[in-house]
């Protein structure tokens, strides 16, 4: 793969870095060992870690491990028995209209084993692919409890052998400062994400999912964790009913501006027994295409900053409960179209937002 012109490849000690030259202002971002980001100012280069272990034209996930702990690690989906304030009355009630509340596989099929037996099952899965951990609190809002019981909870999971981080699905509305004083003591010690669900930066957008929450509270629980150690992955979705193109680019711009450090990018889908399901079959909403996804997933990577982390870039859902659209059943075929896509253009991420002179901020 032909690297942009302004990469410069040094060699030393591992990993290797490589080297953004910037005329505009430039830093140093460095990764200390566990988590977080230092920002030293007024230096003459900008160094981002390698992205070449996977040949791709973004900093892929498996990148980001293999430069943070020299190995793969892999996520281990748990169920914790949680559910979700706008689902059980507390701002609202019927959760997200693209979620079909059934939860993990686990929880259909009864009483939830404990976390550390979720986790002893998955490394048993996953032993051949990895060599350390990160314990994933994926199903529903994942700090929607009392302090002391999630305390509890991620005890358990990191007491387990291997486990060397946390990464943990949530709101915006559930981020209390007791929460993020617990999470912030955590990141000393450990690496630990918090996956925080956006969707979209449009209010209107927000309120026809029933999300329950703004984009405002999202930019205040954002900045109420910078410099504490713990790193930010924005979930975003593309399709959502009544967006265009200009109004998804509109919510990955914003986030350039912000101190997040990963990105997961979904697809619409419309699920069986959800109310977005119900608006697909009745023809109210119609599902975008996969030339058009294609082709924003690529946009967005353009303006996202090279040191943010792509955790995602497409869903597949439940297949029992698929309605559309029937191009995303196929999550391989997906990823492969934007690696092709971006190979036509000669593109990479970042390279709108270096061309902008974007600033690295944290």
């Amino acid at each position: 793969m032909a690297k942009p012109d302004f990469w410069k490849t040094t060699h030393g000690h591992e990993p290797r870095t490589q080297v953004l030259e910037n005329d505009s202002k430039t830093c140093v971002e460095v990764r200390p060992p566990l988590g977080g980001i230092v920002q030293l100012a007024n230096s003459d280069t900008l160094r981002y870690r390698n992205w070449s272990f996977t040949n791709k034209r973004y900093y892929d996930l498996k990148s980001y491990w293999q430069n943070m702990f020299g190995c793969n690690v892999h996520k281990l989906s748990i169920d914790a028995g949680f559910t979700c304030p706008n689902r059980n009355g507390h701002i609202a009630v019927g959760g997200c209209i693209y979620c079909d509340g059934r939860g993990s596989k686990l929880r259909q099929k009864g009483e939830l084993p404990s976390v550390a037996s979720q986790i002893a099952s998955g490394k048993k899965y996953y032993s051949a692919q990895a060599s350390k951990y990160i314990a994933y609190f994926q199903t529903f809002t994942n700090t929607y409890a009392q302090v002391e019981k999630l305390q509890a909870i991620y005890d358990e999971a990191l007491d387990q052998e291997d486990v060397v981080g946390l990464s943990i699905g949530t709101r915006p509305d559930c981020l209390g400062p007791d929460v993020i004083e617990l999470l912030g003591g955590y990141a000393k010690k450990y690496h630990v994400w918090v996956e925080l669900g956006l969707q979209s930066m449009h209010d209107r957008t927000l309120q026809l999912l029933n999300r329950g929450h703004n984009f405002q509270q999202f930019l205040d629980v954002v900045r109420a964790m910078d410099r504490t150690g713990i790193n930010i992955c924005v979930h975003i979705i593309i399709g959502l009913p009544g967006e265009s193109d200009e109004d998804v680019l509109a919510t990955a711009t914003a986030l350039t501006t912000l101190p997040i450090h990963g990105i997961k990018i979904h697809s619409m889908l419309a699920l069986e027994g959800t109310v977005l399901g119900e608006m697909y079959k009745k023809g109210d909403v119609k599902m975008i295409t996969k030339e058009n996804y294609v082709s924003l997933v690529c946009d967005v990577l353009e303006i996202l900053p090279p040191r943010i982390v792509i955790q995602r870039m497409t869903a597949d859902g439940y297949r029992d409960i698929f309605l559309a659209p029937d191009w995303a059943k196929n999550k391989l075929d997906v990823l492969n179209s934007i690696n092709k896509e971006l190979e036509r253009r000669d593109s990479y991420q970042g390279q709108c937002y270096i061309k902008n002179k974007g600033e690295a901020r944290v």
